[in-house]
């Protein structure tokens, strides 16, 4: 069977970020499955790369999260244009496996069928183009009322559709009731992401301190709402606890948040620069608390996000700020507290909790990582996604139902 993968921003652990299309081909080159990547990189030239036995054809396409929404737009565009061009090179698949985001990933699976009889599967990592209308990022009717027609389209020219969360698939049932449809969660890496003890010489290399700390590691962009961990650190520092807080990340915001660190002088808030997905790990394992955060709006509730997957793999109480699938997790197998944005003296109390009761946090840690042995390992993902695409080989269907939060 060949597959033709495609992705606009693949990554490798190496790279950092998210890692899970990197996984996945991985694991169906491994059961014989050829995989061409699509995919690109900011440099001024196409190359090939076999990785792992994926062979991966970067197109010489630059992106960045600073850019503003009409470059954005521009490098989809482009992306769109030159897969479309290398789809007609390399030889003919039995699929295309298009994930998103964005949105505009899926012309390329439309535009295949329509001319080449080829049949796709569409994996919907966000919901497009709901999340960018609420941040509010689209906003004339004629376009949303457009990309909805398109999103629609999609949906219903895909052989299968694979949703990240079961608020996702929630919301593409409504949209499209006959869709095929598969829940492949994100995962952890278990040979990375480990509940390991603190180390004295990763506590000296971070410049920290042998106490209670809360980390955050990821993305830091409009949406992420990263300076709400500030509110903890200007508390902590306030009532003189001895806690500790950590950032590692980027993107466009970092800047904003550095400089509302130093205007509150949080001594105890530290930045570590983004870093690969075993540099995650090492700040991890540092840390006792991993801070998941978004913005309050709807659509973000049904996120997938990887910093939730790596900290119970590694084992870390979660402190959450919005209630959709993840604090539901949260909330059914005891791996955490709910963090209120405009309560932050409550949040502050979970954390004093914890650090006088080491045996309950102990627990909590314990809970975290037997979640994520029990359903979110990529082994548990690939599995799942060999029995979506090669169902005659490696039999059964997968559920799409919320068997996370009933098994």
């Amino acid at each position: 069977m060949r597959i033709i993968y495609i992705h606009q921003y693949f990554l490798t652990p190496k790279e950092g970020g998210a890692t899970r299309s990197y996984h996945l081909a991985k694991g169906l080159v491994e059961q014989g499955i050829e995989v061409d990547m699509i995919s690109t990189h900011n440099q001024a030239f196409y190359d090939l790369k076999i990785i792992d036995g994926i062979r991966v054809h970067y197109l010489p396409i630059p992106y960045d999260q600073r850019f503003g929404f009409l470059k954005r737009i521009w490098a989809f565009y482009r992306f769109t244009r030159s897969a479309k061009s290398w789809i007609k090179k390399l030889p003919r698949p039995d699929y295309l496996y298009i994930t998103s985001t964005p949105l505009t990933t899926g012309l390329i699976g439309l535009w295949a069928k329509r001319k080449f009889a080829l049949p796709y599967i569409f994996e919907v990592r966000d919901l497009w183009p709901d999340a960018p209308i609420q941040v509010g990022a689209i906003r004339n009717p004629l376009i949303k009322k457009l990309l909805y027609a398109l999103e629609k389209r999609i949906y219903q020219q895909a052989i299968k559709i694979v949703a990240l969360s079961p608020g996702i698939a929630s919301n593409i049932r409504k949209k499209c009731p006959q869709a095929n449809l598969h829940i492949i969660p994100n995962f952890a890496d278990a040979e990375i992401f480990k509940k390991e003890e603190k180390s004295a010489t990763l506590l000296k290399k971070f410049g920290l301190k042998n106490t209670l700390t809360i980390s955050y590691t990821g993305a830091i962009g409009q949406v992420n709402v990263v300076d709400e961990i500030l509110k903890l650190a200007h508390l902590s520092k306030k009532q003189k606890l001895p806690f500790q807080f950590l950032v590692m990340g980027r993107g466009s915001k970092l800047p904003d948040l550095l400089e509302k660190a130093k205007s509150q002088n949080l001594e105890n808030f530290h930045l570590i620069p983004f870093g690969s997905k075993k540099e995650v790990a090492e700040v991890l394992n540092q840390s006792d608390v991993a801070f998941i955060s978004f913005d309050q709006l709807p659509i973000l509730r049904t996120n997938s996000p990887n910093k939730f997957f790596d900290a119970i793999a590694a084992g870390k109480v979660i402190l959450v700020n919005h209630k959709g699938w993840i604090y539901d997790l949260v909330k059914q197998y005891e791996i955490g507290f709910y963090f209120h944005p405009s309560n932050p003296e409550e949040g502050l109390k979970i954390l004093t909790k914890l650090h006088e009761n080491p045996s309950k946090m102990e627990k909590i840690q314990q809970n975290a990582k037997t979640l994520s042995d029990r359903f979110f390992t990529k082994e548990i993902a690939i599995k799942k996604l060999l029995m979506v695409i090669y169902p005659e080989k490696f039999g059964g269907e997968t559920r799409d139902e919320v068997y996370i939060l009933t098994a």
